[in-house]
């Protein structure tokens, strides 16, 4: 990381300590001709480029460009294949991408693929053999927490000419950075872990390559999709802390998956199963050591039905049922229900929604033995009969969760 990037605004005649916003749309030019180096906000801004370098040096990458949401930075990159074109995706995507994926094949007519990309030699089969414009991953995957090769992924590209984009939201760009792997693009929701506090939204790219800058940055501005500078100023306080709050969230996430793990393998348990990248019985943790340095602040567990993983999810007392991750306040929800219900129907026959019994758990910094406490009280409702009535049995649905 840069650390030159956090003693405030380059430039600045006043040398503030922190970040000056510029709460402005227009700038006063010097010429009637020409324009100065910012004109109006919508093109750039300084407060916004500023924390765009930030971005971009946590990435290793050479170019940022912050976005309204993630949605939208998500929306710039696969807007760049083209019409007809074709895209390679993994099997295992965030609800939002696959339902985007869905409107570009009806709208525009792309060739899609989908693969189970924690398989490193079926993705690189699939590679080879379809010839992508672009290739779309995840690792670890959200929410089943599949991880990806990555340098093998970007390897397969490099071969096949394709484009290789990573969304790198679930672990942040304090614990791994795609593009030093191979990536061509990453892509974040910075309302996650970068701006930190559930108080944002916002979405950035990074790439190096600067053809590719300038078409997103192009596409930004005439679609008119840029991050507004106070959530720009927002999110450089965010940054601050980043390494601080995804290193104790990591570390307690760690915890309450271990003790998840021992829960499951109590007789009479309704759990089945706990999906964290960072227990060392996971099949990708070999990998992800290599490639990350943890596993993050979401966890995910397996009940046997809907309505143990219901019971599980009301009942806890300090984790709010919210959907978004990486906030300094612990949150659970069911993908199925809420971040994943907008998987869309038909779009593949290998693609569906995840099971109903699967909660997520996002850890914040909370006392993780308080979080832990909370979650054992938890299990012993969810492993009790449902009331009569109970909403255990209702059918949830949402169009258009966030992550």
């Amino acid at each position: 990381m840069d650390h030159s990037l956090c003693k405030g605004l380059a430039g600045d005649p006043f040398a503030a300590s922190a970040l000056p916003l510029y709460q402005t749309a227009t700038f006063r030019q010097s010429s009637a001709e020409r324009f100065d180096a910012f004109d109006y906000t919508r093109t750039d801004n300084p407060t916004r480029a500023h924390v765009e370098r930030r971005i971009a040096a946590l990435e290793r990458g050479s170019h940022g460009l912050l976005f309204a949401s993630g949605m939208a930075a998500i929306d710039g990159v696969l807007a760049l294949v083209p019409t007809g074109g074709r895209l390679v995706i993994g099997r295992d995507l965030y609800g939002g991408t696959l339902r985007l994926v869905r409107d570009l094949v009806d709208e525009r007519g792309l060739e899609l693929v989908d693969v189970d990309a924690a398989d490193a030699d079926a993705l690189a089969r699939a590679i080879d053999a379809h010839r992508p414009h672009w290739v779309w991953l995840e690792s670890p995957t959200n929410p089943l927490q599949d991880v990806v090769d990555l340098r093998a992924a970007a390897a397969a590209c490099r071969r096949a000419g394709a484009r290789l984009a990573v969304d790198n939201t679930m672990l942040s760009s304090w614990l791994q950075q795609p593009s030093s792997l191979g990536a061509d693009a990453v892509v974040l929701s910075a309302t996650k872990h970068l701006g930190g506090h559930a108080d944002l939204t916002a979405g950035a790219v990074v790439v190096d390559d600067p053809d590719l800058a300038a078409a997103l940055a192009r596409r930004r501005n005439t679609r008119g999709t840029a991050l507004a500078p106070f959530e720009a100023w927002l999110l450089d306080r965010g940054l601050e802390t980043l390494e601080v709050r995804v290193e104790r969230q990591t570390h307690s996430a760690r915890s309450i998956a271990e003790r998840l793990a021992v829960c499951a393998r109590e007789p009479g348990s309704p759990i089945t199963g706990v999906r964290y990248a960072g227990l060392t019985d996971h099949p990708g943790h070999a990998l992800l050591v290599k490639q990350a340095r943890g596993a993050g602040s979401v966890l995910c567990v397996e009940f046997a039905c809907r309505g143990a993983a219901v019971r599980f999810v009301e009942a806890l007392e300090r984790f709010a049922i919210a959907v978004s991750f990486g906030s300094t306040r612990s949150t659970a929800s069911l993908p199925s229900a809420m971040s994943h219900a907008s998987v869309p129907a038909g779009l593949s026959a290998t693609i569906a929604p995840p099971a109903a019994g699967l909660v997520r758990l996002s850890i914040g910094l909370e006392d993780p033995r308080d979080l832990v406490d909370d979650v054992e009280r938890a299990l012993v409702v969810a492993a009790t009969a449902p009331l009569e009535g109970s909403s255990s049995s209702d059918t949830v649905e949402r169009i258009g969760s966030a992550t």
